[in-house]
């Protein structure tokens, strides 16, 4: 079986796979099929959804890293809803029910964008005042995401939101907020 065991660092994680490093991104969970036709339901709340799920795109499912391949995209309700290609049966994609779907993150021109999970380890600031490092980012709520920081203990949360990012630097792995809650 090509997939092999992985290093995990919060939501990415690395593979050696024929030579080359790819870097994992998770982007959803599969929670149900919808449907006899194979259809899968993901629940998602990964920030750049228009790059990743489009027909052509490679996933990799579950704890293994299996790939396929988007066939068919479209939401429904607050799911993210795809085919695989050569899959035309329920029964096909039972197999991968309650499992992560991740993405490549060289396969996926994200331009100039900052993913959340290249945030998780950098140095924070607030202004020139070291205030520790990003542990985690999660949502809250509807549409409202926090910065978890911790320092020697101390845990700071900060909304992950434009008001309060001055500055994300990612060459020096460095985040600076404008101010603290």
């Amino acid at each position: 079986n090509l997939c092999s065991t992985t290093r995990r660092n919060t939501k990415t994680s690395y593979k050696e796979f024929g030579g080359i490093n790819m870097e994992y991104v998770y982007i959803g969970k599969i929670v149900s099929t919808h449907g006899i036709k194979g259809e899968i339901k993901i629940i998602s709340d990964f920030e750049y959804k228009d790059k990743v799920f489009k027909k052509g795109i490679n996933i990799y499912i579950g704890q293994n890293h299996c790939h396929e391949v988007i066939n068919t995209y479209r939401h429904h309700k607050q799911y993210d809803m795809i085919t695989l290609s050569g899959y035309n049966n329920i029964n096909e994609v039972l197999k991968y029910m309650k499992k992560n779907v991740y993405i490549d993150k060289s396969e996926i021109n994200f331009g100039s964008d900052i993913l959340i999970c290249d945030i998780i380890g950098m140095e924070a600031y607030v202004m020139d005042k070291f205030i520790g490092y990003v542990t985690s980012i999660y949502n809250t709520g509807v549409n409202y995401k926090v910065v978890e920081i911790m320092n020697d203990g101390k845990k700071t949360l900060i909304p992950y939101h434009k008001d309060f990012i001055k500055n994300i630097d990612e060459s020096n792995k460095k985040i600076t907020f404008a101010r603290e809650v």
